[in-house]
């Protein structure tokens, strides 16, 4: 583990899928923010990453009260956010100058292993960038032109974070304007004509978006 690290978290997010007023990356889980748990899993894996949050302006103020409510101590640069996904990452690239790799991370998935962070970091550093995936469950159907038909879910992965990339690649590659089609980094990235190399992820890695995620969340825990 001699390469730099960053963990740039990006928490964008609102409540209104949650159903609540207040920013979902500010709802407790077993009593804490949704946020902190990111911080602590890469702090974990190495306690020598350093953090870049991304936050929008008007929550960063809250934020440094949730740090002070609850002690949180773990050095990291804040950085007000775009207008965008695309843009909020963009800025907080901007504030790594230094060769390494990059966890590019969702303030909202407080479950992700340390096998997935691993897994991440050693093939982002012999391939340059790490996309882990997980395989769906569930039958899949294609919608289109008013019809839909069923497709085969082995051709199909689904995406998590930590996408994780050599720094001097992402930085290059967010170097450009925005399109519709970038939907994540691992996107922008490919638009440069680069293989993304797909990882294993974790299937607690969930994505907190609605108010049933929180009770899956607090059982995972539990365990």
């Amino acid at each position: 583990m001699n390469n730099k690290k960053y963990a740039l978290i990006v928490a964008g997010g609102n409540g209104q899928r949650m159903m609540s007023t207040l920013p979902k990356q500010f709802i407790r889980l077993n009593g804490k923010p949704l946020l902190m748990y990111a911080f602590e899993a890469f702090n974990q894996f190495d306690p020598a990453c350093e953090f870049i949050l991304v936050l929008p302006e008007t929550e960063i103020d809250h934020w440094r009260k949730l740090c002070e409510e609850f002690s949180f101590q773990l050095k990291h640069k804040v950085v007000p956010g775009g207008t965008t996904r695309f843009y909020s990452v963009k800025k907080g690239l901007e504030h790594i100058n230094e060769a390494g790799i990059v966890f590019i991370h969702d303030g909202v998935r407080p479950l992700v292993s340390q096998e997935t962070i691993e897994n991440c970091y050693n093939t982002a550093c012999e391939k340059g960038n790490a996309l882990p995936v997980i395989a769906p469950s569930e039958s899949i159907r294609e919608v289109f032109d008013e019809q839909n038909k069923a497709v085969n879910r082995e051709r199909f992965f689904l995406v998590q974070t930590p996408q994780t990339f050599q720094t001097s690649l992402i930085k290059e590659a967010y170097n450009k304007e925005y399109l519709e089609k970038y939907t994540d980094d691992a996107s922008v990235l490919e638009s440069d004509g680069v293989k993304i190399n797909l990882v294993k992820g974790n299937r607690e890695n969930i994505k907190i978006t609605y108010p049933e995620d929180i009770k899956i969340a607090a059982a995972l825990l539990a365990k």
